[in-house]
């Protein structure tokens, strides 16, 4: 009777025995999508909050006009067996999908002093996801939270879960609410069970044809994507910055019409101009990035009108090595054949890649969304105002493109530190290079395309190299140095944790570690790596390099394995100094290292 998932009698004992009315109540058991699952293991990785809760605020101008939406809301409830859908995990060998036969929306009223501040603002605080979470055993994982505000009107607060729906779905909520408040409901199409996409996953390809395209994608991909060096994929949403812009009109037809031409989808072009800024955060010209695939496509009829998470993440690779032209190809080509595989696990994806277990295969994301009308837009003229909402991701470095058909649009969302306008224009600038080279020079490389915005590169290459105080430039940086620690012997120069060196410290340090290397046989031009941990001890190493008049060569032990042996077949040092961690990672790469002595 459970096609769709293999769970023992014990285990189904233990859902009966947790769903509401028992047997009785259940309506079908199946297991998780692949995203699903990734969805799940990040909320149980949560320590606090959820990354994928869904809010949207919306204000009603009169009770009753929001009684009757919640009313609405019940019936599409009704109508989708995905609304009525609970998730269950623990003690059971496998998490499973249960769907009741009837699920009432919870409703939360609450009374809310205006003392505390704005009542839209407290519900915000109250169930901000990131330090807020549902129990997902209770179905619907859809959850309401209403309270009057001070002019009368009412705000609802919803709350959906990412398992049990996507972008699509909350506008096909929209849409079938709105029906039913006309009395329209008999109008509607009929419901498509999510079923059938979990019965899709798990027929359309076998794991042995997953696993043969993306090793042949990815086998020879043995260092990460990681813009900005940023690696946390477990992260929660919180300390994200997040940017909007509109692309000009002109810069929308031009894309157009070069996609056209070369019979390809916007949405490659942008995949690839999107890599370019991956490949320029990250310095490597082979790129991998995540891309959120619609689902949809190959789904069946009335999948498009379909409720659920239809959606799935995959790793795409991008190589810019070649002309602009055919990197553009090369891209439409990949995504096309990442279609065929759009319901494979994300976990199998990057297994198959030479990136080291553990270490994530790549950290940014692009969306690349066809908009439908929003739920602003279907609102319009009801008496209910929508207030916005906000959907999350544990990526740290995401954009999102909304194609509305005749304009574009891009969101940045990005980790602080990093700016996120700073991201949309990196985004803006290497589209607005692409198609001028599409339109010019199909044939120059795509990676002398330029991502940063006239202003960052006139700060970057003018107004940062404008040296406005004259300094001894026939003297060496170490000379300097002494010069100053002459000046200022007591001064601190240094500060690394609870460490700190004073300038004479550090001249006296690094000029006994200067001999040191003399005796050694470093001379003028003597190349001299150094492979160490961020301490005191690098910064006295450069030094003591510089006084006995070698060249230091800068080997950071954290780089990927490929790095470290170009910059030691390049520079092919005479003299390696390291520490512990330089010691382990350069033996990983076949360097043989003594013992270490001394500090």
């Amino acid at each position: 009777m459970l096609p769709l998932i293999s769970l023992s009698q014990t285990d189904i004992d233990h859902i009966v025995q947790h769903v509401p009315g028992g047997v009785s109540n259940i309506q079908d058991i199946y297991a998780l999508s692949p995203l699903q699952e990734g969805i799940l293991f990040h909320h149980l990785l949560a320590t606090e909050g959820d990354p994928y809760l869904l809010i949207s605020l919306l204000a009603f101008d009169t009770r009753q006009l929001l009684d009757k939406y919640i009313k609405a809301v019940q019936m599409v409830v009704n109508r989708h067996d995905i609304l009525r859908t609970a998730i269950f995990h623990e003690n059971l060998s496998t998490p499973a999908q249960v769907v009741r036969r009837q699920a009432s929306l919870s409703v939360t009223e609450l009374e809310l002093d205006p003392s505390d501040g704005l009542i839209v603002d407290q519900l915000k605080q109250r169930l901000d996801p990131r330090q807020h979470h549902i129990d997902l055993t209770q179905a619907p994982l859809l959850r309401f939270t209403i309270a009057q505000d001070t002019d009368g009107r009412w705000i609802l607060v919803e709350l959906l879960h990412h398992l049990i729906g996507d972008h699509s779905t909350l506008e096909v909520i929209s849409i079938e609410t709105k029906a039913f408040m006309d009395d329209l409901g008999h109008t509607l199409p009929a419901p498509q069970p999510f079923r059938n996409l979990i019965a899709q996953s798990r027929s359309s390809h076998s794991q042995d044809d997953h696993e043969k395209y993306f090793k042949e994608m990815l086998m020879d991909i043995d260092t990460p994507s990681l813009p900005f060096g940023l690696k946390d994929v477990h992260g929660q949403g919180d300390n994200v910055t997040t940017t909007y812009q509109s692309l000009p009109q002109e810069l929308n037809d031009r894309l157009r019409r070069q996609a056209k031409q070369l019979g390809v989808s916007v949405a490659s072009l942008c995949h690839l101009a999107w890599a370019q800024v991956i490949s320029r955060t990250s310095g490597e010209n082979r790129v991998v990035f995540g891309t959120v695939l619609f689902g949809r496509m190959n789904s069946g009829q009335g999948s498009d009108s379909a409720m659920g998470l239809f959606i799935n993440s995959l790793p795409l690779r991008v190589d810019l090595t070649g002309t602009v032209r055919k990197s553009v190809l090369q891209t439409h080509e990949r995504l096309a054949s990442l279609l065929e595989h759009e319901h494979a696990s994300l976990v199998l994806a990057q297994r198959c890649s030479g990136v080291p277990q553990g270490t994530p295969l790549f950290s940014a994301m692009l969306n690349y969304r066809h908009n439908t009308p929003s739920s602003s837009a279907i609102l319009v003229d009801t008496g209910i105002e929508y207030l916005g909402g906000h959907e999350r991701t544990n990526y740290p470095f995401t954009l999102s493109v909304d194609d509305y058909g005749v304009s574009l649009g891009i969101t940045a969302e990005v980790v602080q530190p990093f700016s996120s306008i700073q991201v949309c224009g990196y985004m803006h600038r290497a589209l607005e290079s692409m198609v001028s080279a599409l339109e010019h020079a199909p044939d120059m490389m795509t990676h002398g395309l330029n991502i940063l915005p006239e202003i960052e590169q006139e700060l970057m290459l003018q107004t940062w190299n404008k040296t406005q105080k004259n300094y001894p430039a026939d003297l060496c940086i170490h000379y300097l140095f002494e010069q100053q620690a002459k000046q200022t012997p007591e001064a601190t120069a240094l500060v690394f944790n609870n460490q700190s060196l004073t300038y004479a410290e550090l001249n006296e340090r690094a000029n006994r570690f200067a001999h040191h290397l003399i005796g050694l046989g470093v001379q003028p031009d003597s190349r001299v790596a150094i492979c160490v941990n961020r301490s005191l001890a690098v910064i006295v190493g450069l030094l003591a390099i510089l006084k006995a008049g070698g060249a230091y060569v800068p080997i950071d032990p954290t780089n990927p394995k490929d790095r470290l042996e170009s910059i030691l077949g390049n520079s092919l040092p005479t003299i390696m100094l390291i520490d512990t961690t330089g010691r382990s990672m350069l033996q990983e790469i076949g360097v043989l290292c003594p013992s270490l002595k001394g500090n």
